[in-house]
């Protein structure tokens, strides 16, 4: 089982090097007639790169992007891409533009899936953060293990792969986590769960996925979280490059 979505890895902005160029400049070499600033263009390429920036992620882009929103918004509109900020959860995602009339814009954006297992993961992450929020947490935190153990829980009884089932599952965390979804903390094994998890699973997609499972495996799921969402991100991912 699988939802549509995107699983680019969080990488280096390079922010080190910003001091090099002078913080107002928006020529940084020979017959640039681009119109940002160094950091604008950072936050930018960031934007395109990953499948959201936050604050806790992303903190200078972040920054950069919410002073400049309509600077963001704008370029973003170039590409036929449409800028989503939820400043509540402090993210921003990007998503492809709809044409009035039904019609498709050119994309530089295409759908790509995560795993069953990555799925799995995803629904308890998002029901662990609104069970933790709803119990007044600044912060929600996860053990691998527990993620481990719910993925588990959903393996069909007449499953014979233990060991592949597991391995699965742990490069399922490792996925998630390299999408930013999962925060690292002082302890290998514990994370804390990003507050972007809740917009990119909506509580429609979370039920359907459940009682998709509970078909498949004849397992119960364990109770969702029944409130309303109605932020969500879209179905895109950027085309490697490559």
């Amino acid at each position: 089982m699988s939802i549509d979505t995107d699983v680019d890895e969080v990488v280096d902005t390079g922010y080190d090097d910003v001091e090099d160029f002078e913080a107002d400049s928006v020529s940084l070499f020979e017959g640039d007639e681009g119109g940002l600033e160094y950091a604008q263009r950072q936050a930018l390429v960031s934007l395109l790169k990953q499948r959201f920036i936050s604050a806790r992620t992303h903190p200078r882009d972040w920054q950069v992007l919410v002073e400049n929103e309509r600077v963001f918004r704008s370029r973003l509109n170039d590409l036929f891409l449409d800028l989503q900020v939820d400043r509540a959860r402090e993210v921003a995602w990007k998503r492809q533009a709809q044409a009035e009339g039904g019609g498709r814009f050119p994309t530089l954006l295409h759908d790509t899936a995560w795993s069953r297992e990555e799925t799995l993961v995803l629904v308890h992450l998002r029901d662990r953060l609104r069970a933790g929020l709803a119990g007044g947490d600044a912060r929600v935190y996860v053990d691998r293990d527990d993620l481990l153990d719910y993925v588990a829980s959903y393996r069909p009884t007449h499953a014979t792969d233990e060991s592949g089932d597991e391995k699965r599952a742990r490069n399922a965390v490792v996925s998630v986590a390299k999408a930013g979804l999962l925060i690292a903390t002082a302890a290998e094994d514990r994370f804390e769960i990003s507050e972007a998890v809740e917009p990119l699973l909506p509580l429609e997609l979370l039920q359907e996925l459940l009682e998709a499972l509970q078909k498949a495996n004849g397992t119960e799921p364990e109770a969702a979280d029944a409130a309303p969402d109605a932020d969500l991100f879209e179905a895109d991912t950027q085309e490697d490059a490559e």
